[in-house]
């Protein structure tokens, strides 16, 4: 049955001057909320091993951000941004970011009713050197395909053979969220972006992933826990709040990610707590178990759609599931599953793989919101009470929590 839930339920005040507009000069010295059995705790991120079971698993999303916004202008002044969403031609991240002369994107488009299907020119600096010493390419220009009210399809083309991942590094600004209210400066190039970033697609940062630095990193291995990733690709559906009043009539934005084969083994066949770092990463492993139902009942894996996990009852279990996308894997010889998800996670949600999560504070009646509640019993109030009295600072660039699965208050 498909829950109904007041988003205004789910809403707190948070006053501007406790949104993090910065991230602190140490991404390990933010603030740690611990929370576990209902009693609520804090320390500095640096000792979070100490706070994690020895011998645990770990799983992190290595996706990287992508200089997504663009900025171009019309013949008659009209300033045009461009923000890339979804890759459509090609429709694979890898495949798009290595053309070399044309791809199509679903994009956002800032001031979209002024722009006339004229073709939009942005002129690279001519200094953008290669590693050849030549001149980079000097041009990139943009032509509407489709428009439908601020989404379009738009192609881009450009000259001398630079893949489009490089004409976005030379092109593109990092897309911080908009609850910030500044323009990109120089530090988010480096400080939004988690340090394992590995695969570009992500329009926004995994951010409970920003605390990490390698001292943090070799504590955890030093206590035997073991690291895993996942990779799935933040879209800029995570920034959007829910408005209809209830969540039932909020849709959910479809998220590609990626899980191999050695993964799924090991989660099928250990017995070791998992920690999950960040919502992206709940998301994927949560999906995981209706994947392997759409792979035991259709013999294939199918995106998992946003109410799945409400609509009916699952008899199997999870080692079933996921052994149901291992055989498919391997019958068919691929190492990895590459899927989509739109899974949507709210109280009354039954957590199959994930036993701790580590997120940061989230904004007011946000789909967010509702994923901690429901990994903690309802308690969310508890936590977010605590960190509004004392000190914690909220959002993208703000604190961190560990938050302990209880599946029900006591």
């Amino acid at each position: 049955m498909i829950p109904d839930i007041v988003i205004e339920d789910y809403s707190y005040a948070l006053p501007e001057h406790r949104i993090a507009k910065y991230p602190l000069e140490e991404r390990d010295a933010s603030k740690l909320l611990v929370y576990k059995d209902g009693v609520v705790g804090e320390d500095v991120f640096r000792n979070l091993s100490n706070h994690l079971p020895s011998g645990a698993m770990m799983v992190l999303n290595n996706t990287k951000v992508v200089p997504a916004r663009l900025h171009f202008r019309r013949h008659s002044g009209a300033r045009i941004e461009i923000f890339c969403l979804q890759p459509i031609l090609p429709a694979d991240y890898a495949q798009i970011f290595a053309t070399t002369s044309s791809c199509r994107w679903k994009c956002v488009v800032g001031n979209l009713k002024r722009w006339k299907n004229d073709v939009l020119h942005y002129d690279i600096p001519s200094e953008s050197i290669d590693e050849n010493g030549e001149l980079a390419a000097t041009c990139l220009t943009a032509s509407l395909v489709e428009r439908d009210e601020e989404v379009a399809v738009v192609e881009f083309k450009w000259e001398g053979g630079k893949p489009f991942s490089s004409v976005l590094e030379m092109c593109g600004n990092v897309p911080i969220p908009p609850y910030l209210n500044r323009q990109t400066e120089a530090i988010d190039l480096e400080r939004y972006q988690t340090l394992y970033a590995k695969y570009r697609g992500s329009v926004a940062a995994p951010t409970a992933g920003l605390h990490f630095t390698d001292r943090v990193l070799d504590s955890i291995d030093r206590k035997g826990i073991v690291r895993e990733n996942v990779c799935l690709h933040v879209g800029a559906g995570t920034f959007l709040p829910v408005k209809s009043q209830s969540v039932s009539g909020h849709v959910m934005h479809k998220e590609p990610f990626v899980v191999t084969l050695d993964l799924l083994y090991r989660l099928r066949d250990g017995e070791r707590p998992l920690i999950a770092v960040g919502t992206t990463s709940v998301r994927t492993l949560e999906s995981l178990y209706y994947v392997g139902v759409s792979c035991i009942e259709q013999g294939e894996p199918r995106e998992v759609s946003q109410w799945a996990p409400y609509i009916r009852e699952y008899g199997y279990s999870t080692k079933e599931a996921l052994s149901a996308i291992i055989l498919y894997l391997v019958r068919n010889r691929l190492t990895e599953l590459k899927i989509t998800t739109r899974i949507i996670i709210v109280p009354g949600f039954k957590f199959r793989l994930v036993d701790m999560m580590i997120t940061n504070f989230h904004q007011p009646s946000s789909t967010l919101i509702l994923l901690v509640s429901a990994f903690v019993g309802g308690d969310w109030r508890t936590i977010y009470d605590y960190a509004l009295d004392y000190g914690f600072r909220f959002l993208s660039y703000g604190d961190s929590s560990l938050l302990f699965r209880r599946d029900t208050i006591q």
